[in-house]
Order: C-alpha cells, then sequence, then structure tokens
C-alpha cells in the first residue's frame, strides 16, 4: 500500500511546474560586504529575477 502512495506523490510532482532556488549578490555601500537574496521560483521566472 506504501509503494502506491510513494507513487501518486511522484506523479503528482512531475505535472507542477519545476522551481528552481535563485541566489543574487548585492554589495553593501556602507560597510562594503555582499549580501545574498534567495528565492525559490519557478523555471520560466528565472529570466524576470535576474533582470532586476
Amino acid at each position: 500500500m506504501a509503494k502506491k502512495v510513494v507513487a501518486t506523490l511522484k506523479r503528482q510532482a512531475a505535472e507542477t511546474d519545476k522551481v528552481v532556488k535563485v541566489i543574487r549578490s548585492k554589495r553593501s555601500e556602507k560597510t562594503g560586504a555582499y549580501t545574498f537574496k534567495e528565492e525559490f521560483i519557478t523555471a520560466d521566472r528565472v529570466k524576470d529575477f535576474f533582470s532586476k
């Protein structure tokens, strides 16, 4: 029974949009240290994220 549940969950995950983790670094003008912004977004929005 458990194997059927796991197979069902994998099939549902494959049907959804692919989610990716993106990380953008930015240098602080005040201290000079780098800060990082991390987000999980869909794969089709990656170019929009980095164009900002």
